[in-house]
């Protein structure tokens, strides 16, 4: 999480090496009193119940904050329990979404382990989401925090008993928690030490210092940990042991294989694996000299050690544990928020983070994995509130677990036979690579069926059909087999119908749908979207260029009354294209012949009596530069410590393979908020015009960093434009992101391109990499001529009027009721430059003009303009069957200014 809280050595040279999604760094701790600062010096769907708890247990008491929203059994004894955390009731409330596991330890077909990054090893990185598949557990969660300093091997900082077998000791490091479950189902947290000794054949004993583990800095005594000191190492350590580059030791190493010396390497380290039957001493000082005398080849040699638990002073067997995995500060204790026993400064303890954490219900019968949702739907939490709403969830006694970008939890949907991403992580989709996670796993043996769950859409559009299935379940709520089940589909109103298990909706309204297989049913709550419930739609086009031939995607948007943002299938649309001919296939509109002599084409969606327009218009669409023919400098800049090179290049790999802009950085010096900037001539490059978008193509490095654009407008304001919040893609991708034009003074000047790294997190982003920038180019607004504004003159009463000073004679007089003034609707369309349409099934009147498309309807004060509902003090009328629209409404909406002279009687619009 954020600086991973990391094992250092003394050495101070700086070499990286990268694995997975992490660059290899190195932290020095300083001492400052008696804190501890650890520094470098070098991106919520509630479930619904189909099942209740098989444990019988109440649902959690919570307080005002913390608000229990659904739950889902994952396997006998196991359930995930989903919650609202409110971090500030009342006005200005923040809301988090809260996930947990609650896993019953009484239950004796449920059991936890620990899932490692590389399987059957201790120095490897994974997705939680592989740990989970590769292990076969139904669910779980990152676990300790790991190193990421040169030489680390990541590999866990806290001890860890996997399957019964310790395969790492503990650090000697200051206030480190750890979990455990003993093999009698009774869970544990505290901090623990290691103690350890080797019996050589001639009786004589040496004290061991660990098992797999990588060189750090000791505490409180800032000492060397391989110093005069015997380490196991086991086949679990898949990597190089601690040598003299990262341990400030020379190893002299001991092959023991079942139980004999089998080889010998003075000053020097044994090649090759650790065989699966044995292990290697790893020696260096005292414990080298004790290894020169007393453990000669072909000698007997054995090992002994133990855990010690720091609460009680008691030994603990790793034997009698069924697993254990290691933590950081004491978050709980008692049933109340605790003191840390650690610094959490390098775990970024104000800011609101994912967090991960684990704890157990005061009798013991339960265990809570916790994890805090840090995403676009929920805020995450800091430090103290995690201790909270802990409190409020029933922990006695709780640990802080790895979390920031590495909280990850993965669990199997009911029924289901695979797993998934529970919530999105701090990288959205993205999994972060780390050592190790708590994995939930199931004995259950196979029963009968006991539910089903039906699965498909909960939301849809009238027009749109969707397909539905089912999934099952048995007593134990492993998951059956589906396809043997009989299968039968209704639905409880007429909102439309099912063929098959398909459902096609025919009108909107709320209604239940009900899968049955023999006396087994379940219902599924299905809403169908009508035109009443949208406040906006907007048809975006991935271009507005308009060209003979041209593709463009144009999926359509709505936002609902409600807040809610859905996209509108293309089958549930009708489309209408003015000034142009095209085809629709989905959502993908191919313009066809463009006439010559209209001004713009416009493409106009429609949905249940909704309509939505884009606007499209020849030459929107400007390069900027493709960097074949720079003639203008290009330099780099850096923040405090940030070195790099900015260089135009050309013949990289991937599908580009033309000149490209080229920043390589390396963040490994710098401090704080890291940014490398590629500085375009300068003071930057003036931007032609007032563009509402820029697309590019990147070239990705997987860093998770972050890659903003700077722009200067007109007043000296730096406008930063976020491309992409992290590269998760290697090689080459376009990007299309909308400008802030509401806030930019123009005319602008794209003065950087940049890669920045946010001080919160680093430790889970590259240090170094390189991106790549081409093809830049510029959106603007198609520009549609306004109609000519010719004034108009009306008097009531009077077929005569006067359009652009020439008469005009009306067919019905201008009538006043009410105090408002309407006019035939021909008129519009003659006199103001606009097209209008007629629908006389729902008598809708529809006025085109410029880019503004109105929709009003006889009889509704409701209107449309654009694609935003607005509502109107009067609504269009039918007099002697013409439709007469109010002037003013109609004029102003338009853009037109529109007077009236009481004495006159005269109506003047201009």
């Amino acid at each position: 999480m954020h600086r991973k809280e990391s094992l250092t050595r003394k050495p101070q040279t700086q070499t990286k090496k990268k694995q997975g999604n992490k660059h290899a760094k190195r932290l020095i701790v300083l001492s400052l009193g008696a804190s501890l600062l650890i520094q470098p010096i070098a991106i919520l769907i509630p479930t619904s119940v189909h099942a209740a708890s098989d444990t019988g247990t109440a649902a959690v008491q919570t307080g005002a904050q913390l608000v229990r929203i659904g739950e889902e059994m994952l396997t006998s004894g196991a359930k995930r329990v989903d919650y609202t955390w409110t971090s500030n009731p009342g006005a200005g409330a923040v809301w988090s979404n809260v996930h947990v596991i609650e896993v019953d330890l009484t239950n004796p077909y449920v059991k936890l382990d620990v899932m490692n990054g590389k399987t059957g090893s201790v120095t490897g990185v994974g997705s939680v989401g592989n740990m989970v598949k590769n292990s076969g557990a139904v669910a779980g969660v990152n676990g300790d925090y790991f190193n990421t300093a040169t030489g680390s091997k990541y590999s866990p900082i806290g001890a860890e008993v996997t399957g019964g077998s310790l395969v790492v000791s503990p650090s000697k490091l200051t206030g480190m928690y750890a979990f455990a479950v003993t093999k009698d189902r009774q869970p544990l947290i505290d901090m623990y030490s290691f103690e350890g000794q080797v019996t050589a054949g001639d009786g004589s004993t040496f004290a061991l210092t660990g098992i797999n583990k990588a060189a750090y800095t000791t505490e409180p005594d800032g000492g060397y940990s391989h110093a005069n000191a015997m380490y196991i190492y086991t086949s679990a350590w898949t990597q190089t042991r601690p040598d003299a580059s990262d341990s400030a030791t020379t190893p002299t190493e001991v092959l023991v294989q079942n139980g004999v010396v089998t080889k010998f390497a003075d000053n020097g380290m044994i090649a090759g694996a650790v065989p699966a039957d044995g292990y290697i001493l790893r020696t260096h000082g005292k414990a080298a000299q004790y290894a020169r005398e007393h453990l000669q080849v072909g000698q007997p040699v054995t090992a002994a050690y133990n855990l010690v638990a720091q609460s009680t002073g008691q030994k603990v067997d790793p034997n009698s544990l069924q697993m254990l995995i290691g933590g950081h500060t004491i978050l709980v204790d008692q049933g109340k928020v605790a003191a840390f026993s650690r610094n959490p400064s390098s775990i970024s303890p104000s800011s609101d983070r994912a967090r991960t954490a684990v704890g157990y219900t005061k009798d013991g019968s339960k265990v809570l994995i916790i994890t805090v949702e840090d995403s676009t739907a929920s805020q995450g939490v800091t430090l103290a509130e995690l201790q909270k709403l802990m409190v409020q969830l029933g922990v006695w006694k709780g640990v802080n677990l790895d979390g920031g970008g590495s909280t990850t939890m993965i669990d199997r949907p009911l029924g289901d036979t695979g797993t998934l991403l529970a919530f999105p992580t701090e990288y959205g989709t993205t999994q972060r690579q780390v050592t190790n996670g708590l994995g939930v796993f199931t004995t259950a043996p196979m029963g009968q069926l006991k539910g089903i769950i039906a699965k498909g859409s909960s939301v849809l559009f009238i027009g749109q059909q969707a397909s539905y299935d089912m999934t099952a379940y048995d007593t134990f709520y492993n998951p059956l087999d589906p396809s043997t089940l009989t299968k039968a589909w209704n639905v409880d109103d007429a909102l439309g119908a099912f063929a098959g298990n398909t459902f096609t909706a025919a009108k909107a309204g709320k209604t239940t749908i009900t899968a049955k297989s023999g006396t087994i049913s379940d219902k599924l709550p299905i809403e169908v979207i009508g035109g009443a419930q949208i406040a906006s739609m907007s048809v975006d086009p991935s271009t507005a260029v308009l060209e003979e031939g041209k593709s463009i995607s144009v999926p359509v948007h709505v936002t609902l009354t409600d807040g809610r943002k859905l996209t509108v299938p293309a089958s549930s649309l009708k489309w209408e294209m003015n000034g142009f001919t095209g085809t629709m296939d989905g959502s993908t509109l191919k313009i066809g012949t463009v006439n010559a002599a209209a001004k713009a084409g416009y493409l106009i969606a429609r949905y249940d009596g909704f309509s939505a327009m884009a606007v499209l218009a020849a030459g929107a669409d400007k390069k900027f530069e493709d960097f074949e023919a720079k003639t203008y400098p290009i330099s780099f800049q850096g923040t405090n410590g940030v070195v790099g090179t900015s260089t135009v290049v050309s013949g990289l790999p991937g599908t580009n393979t033309t000149n490209v802009l080229q920043l390589a950085y390396d963040f490994t010096g710098g401090t704080g908020t890291k940014a490398a900037y590629a500085v375009l001539n300068g003071s930057g490059r003036k931007v032609d015009g007032n563009p509402s978008s820029i697309t590019l193509d990147v070239m990705g490095d997987n860093s998770l960093n972050w890659i903003r654009a700077e722009f200067i407008d007109s007043k000296g304001a730096a406008q930063l434009v976020t491309i992409a919040k992290q590269v998760d893609w290697t090689g080459w991708k376009k990007i299309k992101v909308s400008l802030p034009a509401d806030q930019m003074a123009y005319p602008i000047t794209l003065k950087r391109l940049y890669v920045a790294s946010l001080a919160d997190g680093q430790d889970e982003r590259e240090l170094t990499g390189t991106i790549g920038w081409d093809n830049v180019s510029f959106q603007y607004p198609p520009v549609v001529a306004e109609p000519d504004r010719v004034p108009i003159e009306l008097t009531l009463g009077s077929k005569s009027a006067k359009v652009d000073s020439k008469p005009y004679k009306l067919d019905v007089a201008p009538v006043l009721l009410e105090g408002t003034t309407y006019l035939p609707l021909r008129f519009i369309s003659e006199a103001m430059g606009a097209q209008v349409g007629w629908e006389p099934g729902t008598k809708r009147v529809t006025v085109l003009r410029g880019d503004k498309l109105m929709d009003m309807w006889v009889g509704q004060k409701d209107f449309l303009l654009t694609g935003v509902r607005k509502q109107a003090e009067v609504a269009p009328i039918t007099r002697s069957g013409r439709t007469l629209v109010p002037v003013r409404l109609v004029s102003e909406q338009l853009g037109l200014k529109v007077d009236w002279d009481q004495k006159l009687g005269r109506i003047t619009v201009s």
